[in-house]
């Protein structure tokens, strides 16, 4: 006689992007020994494989591309299928901001961590009078970069391929150019060329992209004074 099957609970929630409704289930142990051994490798490609295939074999809702998904809603997305899985609490370590060293264990419940958005973001840039610069959301491969990133390249080249990665067309009142049709060193090319003013615009479309973010009150032991810290990103509450 064949042994019986384990039934997996199913769970709903929306994707903020798009405000779509999937289904999705917990880790299965196969699923959480591939991620647990992806993280020990420190290989990112390993990491971005084992991701993809936990985040798709969780998700029951048919059409939904992981690939596609915006890096906020994967974000969403796989810390709640965490969540799900292997507990819904999570104990992070917060460093005081009072005096900026002692560190103070706090329990964060991942059901009240969103995904904040802000009224200042557009994925429009206007470079000049001629130009506009439409802006994409980061790859899955990008996210995997932004959180286990291991690499030794400089600060600049990093910013220049998130930069020039997240792209998507330029475009004047005559002609579309689509950042699919041009090579890397196009791009840095023509990165190369804004003045600051327009760097800071572009900079300002990734600080105030959507993001998951928590606002938690701790106390120091030290000092018995209260203070507010704000934890941003996957990697803040990933355990």
């Amino acid at each position: 006689m064949p042994l019986p099957k384990i039934s997996t609970p199913t769970y709903e929630l929306e994707l903020p992007s798009t405000k779509q409704k999937i289904k999705y289930r917990p880790f299965l142990v196969r699923e959480e020994k591939l991620l647990v051994l992806a993280l020990e490798s420190e290989d990112n490609t390993q990491i971005t494989t084992a991701i993809k295939t936990v985040i798709k074999n969780c998700i029951s809702t048919r059409n939904i591309k992981v690939e596609d998904l915006p890096t906020f809603d994967i974000e969403f997305l796989f810390l709640n299928i965490r969540g799900k899985s292997v507990g819904e609490e999570v104990e992070v370590n917060i460093i005081c901001p009072d005096d900026g060293e002692t560190e103070v264990p706090v329990k964060i419940n991942l059901d009240e961590i969103e995904v904040k958005f802000s009224e200042d973001h557009d994925k429009m840039i206007k470079l000049d009078d001629q130009l506009t610069m439409e802006m994409k959301y980061p790859s899955l491969d990008q996210f995997i970069k932004n959180n286990f990133d291991l690499s030794d390249d400089s600060a600049m080249d990093q910013s220049f391929e998130i930069i020039g990665g997240c792209i998507d067309k330029i475009f004047s009142a005559d002609d579309v150019w689509a950042a699919e049709d041009c090579s890397r060193d196009e791009i840095n090319e023509f990165l190369e060329q804004m003045n600051s003013l327009q760097f800071k615009k572009v900079e300002e479309f990734f600080n105030t992209m959507p993001k998951l973010s928590h606002e938690i009150e701790v106390k120091n032991p030290k000092t018995k004074k209260k203070g507010t810290v704000v934890l941003e990103g996957l990697s803040s509450f990933f355990a």
